[in-house]
């Protein structure tokens, strides 16, 4: 057990502006990502198509979001994060409004989403970079910054929902657009102090092991796989394995309840969970040995990804409660490992290569979850990220052994 927090002091008014506006594009860059899977049968009812079909369109997106890291990850290292995320929101806006236009072309569609994806993926490699450079207490600056991802992940499907359900799918990529350009807004009419990075440099770099960090990022994309995977399916799971809750539901309400945005609210509830798990890795990250929780949480996902198939309705929301509890609050703790097994100055590099392959790699999801669905229907999705969550346990056992000769303040 170790405690990083020690004489360390708490968050400046500065430090406070810079996850104002990190936490916000955080924010956006899931909203923007956890709009489409909340659409999906809307648009599968609006194009006449087979779900899968339509699960397809948006694989450029998912994809691009990923592979773009990198190279997003090395512009930041060298001119800073504002200017890229600057960049991300125009892109992303205009991306989003584009959607609105072709969203009864599949061919257009897919190309918009792309873009959707393209400008977001300038966010975790700038932004988390940011936070690793600028932020002293890192494990409690990534918590902060993983909760307003998580809200972005709760309010998508909630808010993607009701305007669906009041509107339709074309107004949902318009609200879409609109909510990236307000973080143009909020950049340009912050402090100036808050936009300038701190030009200090630390009086030594912590030794880091290039075989640790290359046996995390093999750990972190089995766990982007996870990730995209149960999050892409979510939505269209509850909506077809939930029957009873809409049902009751249905009975207590004297309007025409849509079982899409009961789904769409229930998802958006399971997020906001995860908020409090975000919270919980960043608290656990600050305490104790980093690389033991990072097991510890990914192994409490397995067992209840598979219960899962077992389960509807309550029991299913329940465990769903459970799952992403872990599978999200893990991220802060997975996050400070990558800057400890890092050089700062390449830490935006890092996180970029880190999410090339977590939403890179990860987005080959969308097509598992695809061939899932067709082969052995959708009630296969969990076990199946249940095997791939058993190899990432396997592979952070690895990187403890490959590090136990490692200083507990390096790890």
């Amino acid at each position: 057990m170790r405690n990083n927090n020690e004489n360390v002091p708490e968050t400046d008014a500065r430090e406070r502006r810079i996850l104002t506006l990190t936490c916000f594009g955080h924010f956006m860059s899931h909203f923007n990502m956890l709009v489409f899977p909340a659409v999906l049968l809307p648009l599968a009812g609006r194009m006449n198509t087979d779900m899968a079909e339509v699960l397809g369109i948006s694989f450029w997106m998912y994809l691009l979001f990923g592979l773009t890291a990198l190279p997003w990850g090395m512009a930041a290292d060298r001119w800073g994060a504002v200017p890229l995320l600057l960049i991300f929101y125009m892109g992303a806006g205009l991306s989003g409004l584009a959607s609105a236009f072709w969203i009864d072309s599949p061919a257009g569609l897919s190309i918009c989403l792309a873009g959707i994806g393209f400008f977001s993926g300038i966010y975790h490699p700038a932004g988390l970079g940011w936070i690793s450079k600028e932020i002293r207490r890192v494990s409690l600056g990534m918590a902060y910054n993983g909760m307003f991802g998580n809200l972005g992940l709760a309010a998508a499907p909630l808010l993607a929902g009701i305007v669906n359900w009041l509107w339709g799918p074309q107004a949902v990529y318009l609200a879409l657009g609109c909510l990236n350009f307000a973080g143009v807004g909020l950049i340009l009419f912050s402090p100036k102090d808050s936009v300038q990075e701190r030009k200090k440099t630390m009086s030594r770099e912590k030794d880091v092991s290039v075989r640790a960090f290359f046996i995390l990022l093999a750990c972190m994309m089995l766990g982007g796989i996870v990730y995209r995977g149960a999050t892409v399916i979510l939505p269209a799971y509850f909506e077809l394995r939930n029957q009873g809750i809409f049902e009751w539901l249905s009975g207590l309400s004297t309007g025409n309840l849509s079982p899409n945005v009961v789904a769409t609210s229930v998802t958006s509830l399971i997020y906001l969970l995860g908020m409090a798990g975000q919270y919980a890795g960043g608290w656990a990250g600050e305490r104790f040995e980093l690389r033991r929780c990072y097991l510890i949480f990914h192994c409490m996902t397995v067992p209840v990804a598979f219960l899962m198939s077992l389960a509807s309705d309550i029991p299913l929301v329940m465990l769903s409660m459970i799952y992403f509890f872990f599978l999200l609050g893990m991220q802060p703790v997975e996050n400070t490992l990558v800057a400890r097994f890092t050089p700062k100055k390449f830490h935006s590099a890092a996180y970029g290569t880190k999410f090339v392959l977590t939403f890179g790699v990860g987005s080959l999801a969308v097509k598992m979850m695809e061939g899932v669905k067709v082969n052995w229907g959708i009630g296969a999705a969990f076990p199946m990220l249940g095997l791939v969550s058993l190899m990432l346990v396997c592979g952070i056992t690895v990187l403890i052994f490959n590090t136990r000769n490692l200083r507990s303040d390096d790890v």
